[in-house]
């Protein structure tokens, strides 16, 4: 059993390097057997189908993605705070060499028309993102509707530095997210002031 999971591990490890960096569909199985090291065999006895493989991978990713939100958070003492170091966050990853947009948006634009679990498994990882910024949203007293704003902000800043090539994005869309929280919050503060004690 752990070494099926080792195993496992190593070629979902190895997918994901060729599938971030080429495509799902411009890789075959057997670049991945050669780059894991591992069967074809002993593959699809793990993997029965690529699309197996490619959710495997996307949950590697998921973990990855929530792992690096919550250390960028980690010495946050704010919402607010919270909120604005999704953009350092992204501001890091874009300065990655290797770095190719979001492996979700990526391979739901090249698959999403045939496989049903790659679809289910994108928009639930971008629902547990807009989710989490919802959270965060209310918990600094802001109103409902920022919540989407701020997500699509870090997803547009995403798609935005994979095309064009540079982080410049993540400080571009962290300074938009500044001025939407902060005008909200101003506006939440100045209602407050003025209704009748």
């Amino acid at each position: 059993m752990i070494d099926d999971t080792l195993t496992a591990n190593r070629i979902v490890e190895a997918a994901d390097r060729l599938f971030y960096a080429r495509g799902v569909q411009a890789v075959g199985m057997d670049a991945i057997r050669g780059e894991a090291g591992v069967s074809l065999k002993r593959i699809y006895s793990l993997f029965p189908s690529k699309d197996d493989l490619t959710v495997a991978v996307l949950h590697r990713r998921r973990d990855q993605w929530n792992a690096g939100i919550a250390a960028s958070a980690e010495n946050a003492e704010t919402a607010r705070e919270k909120l604005l170091a999704i953009f350092d966050f992204l501001d890091a990853w874009f300065r990655e060499p290797d770095f190719h947009g979001c492996a979700f948006i990526n391979v739901f634009g090249e698959l999403s028309g045939g496989s049903e679990q790659v679809r289910q498994q994108a928009r639930k990882q971008k629902q547990a993102f807009v989710d989490y910024v919802a959270q965060l949203v209310e918990d600094a007293g802001a109103p409902e509707e920022l919540g989407p704003q701020i997500a699509i902000l870090a997803e547009g800043a995403q798609t935005t530095a994979a095309i064009l090539g540079g982080p410049e994005a993540a400080a571009q869309a962290r300074a938009a997210a500044v001025t939407l929280l902060d005008s909200a919050l101003e506006r939440n503060a100045s209602a407050t002031a003025q209704q009748p004690g």
